[in-house]
């Protein structure tokens, strides 16, 4: 298992989860980020609104993945985000493994927690 993690400029998070809606996904989780990498103090153009702050505002999109899926996933992370621009976003992938799940269901006559 392997964990990609894409940040993306915040109009493209949709297309972006639309594209992988037929990717093989274990798990899927998406949360507003802010921050910057080479474009530093660039002033850049989101929603109308110029920022010439250091921290812009991003979507991490984080993923599980099969180990032999990940090559597949990242061309249509790439193929989908890049537009080419400087800021266009990052894509990571980590080692991971599951430790446990917390869960009603994972431990049979408990009302939730760790199932190893």
């Amino acid at each position: 298992m392997k964990q990609i993690i894409a940040v993306v400029k915040p109009y493209l998070v949709e297309k972006v989860l639309d594209a992988l809606k037929r990717a093989p996904l274990e798990a899927c989780t998406v949360t507003e980020v802010k921050g910057y990498g080479r474009q530093k103090s660039y002033l850049d153009k989101y929603a109308g609104s110029e920022y010439s702050m250091a921290f812009l505002p991003k979507v991490e999109i984080s993923l599980w993945v099969d180990e032999l899926r990940v090559q597949e996933v990242v061309r249509i992370l790439v193929e989908v985000a890049r537009t080419g621009r400087m800021g266009d976003g990052k894509i990571f992938v980590l080692p991971t493994e599951i430790q446990g799940e917390w869960s009603d269901r994972t431990v049979p006559g408990t009302d939730g927690g760790i199932a190893t």
